[in-house]
């Protein structure tokens, strides 16, 4: 499939059209969670730099982060992050020249009222810019049973459908911890989803609207000792035949989403591409890049974290300990780390975006 879309952020029929052409070319966008301006300009920089397409994300933490730690209300800041955030996105992507999709990651039950409030804002975006502040939001009520799950991810759609957003559901417990939502005591069974609750799912949503669906198949959060997490893509295969039989569809119907990327081998990576997987979130592993990064340079400069001025030469340590020094330098650590994940994925060299006015490219 061979489409050209304008850069920046991608919503509606144009996140469609993306979507499509990650599955039908067999690779992936990641979805890189972000935390303030110096990650997610990081995230355009890779995005860039591996001419790649790729998915911006916040978590409800990652967004109050983002509007600061001593802002006064808990649930307004991560609200206002998160939209502070996508307008952040919207003004520089098209710049960088690649397709990002805006997305916020995992929303339980008790998150609820922060879509709501980002919904309030994306529905006045939209009745002013005529397309929606978000591509998705992400609801995950896997910890709620399947039907309460389904009807209320249904609501919810419904609001979204109508600026022309997607919703991202969750069937099946991906292991481990996110800010808050989820639990390392889960059942292991429970993080397996079953074809039949994506089957269930699908007859729910898709008359209202355009859903993904992040099916467990032994995913955790986090990176953990190899062994530990016992990864089984054929699940994704199995709900994707399921529903392409009983509803008389073609290969692979179903956008699947790759929770907990950090870490997995690449052999379960790839064989996951196969089976309709178009994002793969990545967090704990360029949270690392980007702290290792910063470590290895205050091990290299000690002094300069400690006087302000060489307590023996008198040297003055300004451009060492300059914010601007060190976290560019973070920065640096995680486009390094994010370039594995383009090629990991397969989509380095793939954006669909058509070459920005007065660029090289052009």
């Amino acid at each position: 499939m061979s489409i050209s879309l304008k850069p920046g952020v991608v919503t509606g029929k144009e996140y469609l059209s993306l979507v499509r052409a990650c599955k039908e070319g067999g690779y992936a966008l990641p979805a890189v969670n972000v935390t303030g301006t110096n990650t997610l300009n990081a995230v355009l920089e890779a995005a860039a730099a591996n001419k790649s397409d790729v998915v911006i994300q916040l978590s409800n933490g990652g967004a109050e982060f983002y509007a600061g730690k001593g802002f006064p209300d808990s649930l307004q800041a991560k609200i206002m992050g998160a939209v502070a955030a996508a307008h952040h996105v919207h003004l520089l992507a098209e710049h960088y020249g690649v397709c990002v999709v805006l997305h916020t990651d995992h929303a339980n039950k008790k998150l609820i009222p922060w879509v709501e409030g980002m919904l309030d804002h994306g529905e006045a975006y939209y009745k002013k810019h005529g397309r929606p502040l978000f591509s998705s939001h992400m609801v995950d009520l896997s910890e709620e049973p399947l039907e309460e799950n389904l009807s209320e991810c249904a609501r919810l759609l419904k609001r979204m459908a109508a600026i022309d957003m997607s919703i991202e559901i969750e069937l099946g417990c991906t292991g481990g911890e996110e800010d808050g939502v989820g639990s390392d005591d889960i059942d292991n069974s429970r993080l397996y989803t079953q074809p039949e609750d994506v089957l269930r799912a699908y007859d729910v949503l898709s008359p209202i609207g355009n859903f993904s669906v992040a099916a467990s198949f032994g995913n955790v959060h986090g990176v953990y000792a190899p062994g530990n997490v016992q990864l089984r893509p054929d699940i994704l295969k199995n709900s994707q035949d399921l529903v392409a039989k009983e509803k008389a569809l073609g290969k692979n119907p179903l956008d699947l989403v790759f929770h907990g990327g950090s870490g997995s081998e690449k052999s379960k990576i790839d064989e996951s591409l196969t089976y309709g997987v178009f994002k793969m979130n990545i967090d704990t592993d360029t949270q690392f890049a980007f702290a290792h990064a910063i470590g290895d340079y205050v091990k290299e400069h000690p002094v300069a974290f400690a006087h302000q001025i060489d307590p023996d030469s008198g040297k003055p340590y300004k451009k060492e300990y300059d914010p601007r020094t060190w976290l560019r330098v973070g920065e640096k650590g995680m486009i390094e780390r994010l370039g594995e994940a383009f090629a990991d994925l397969k989509s380095a060299g793939k954006s669909v975006a058509s070459p920005v006015a007065g660029s090289k490219a052009a």
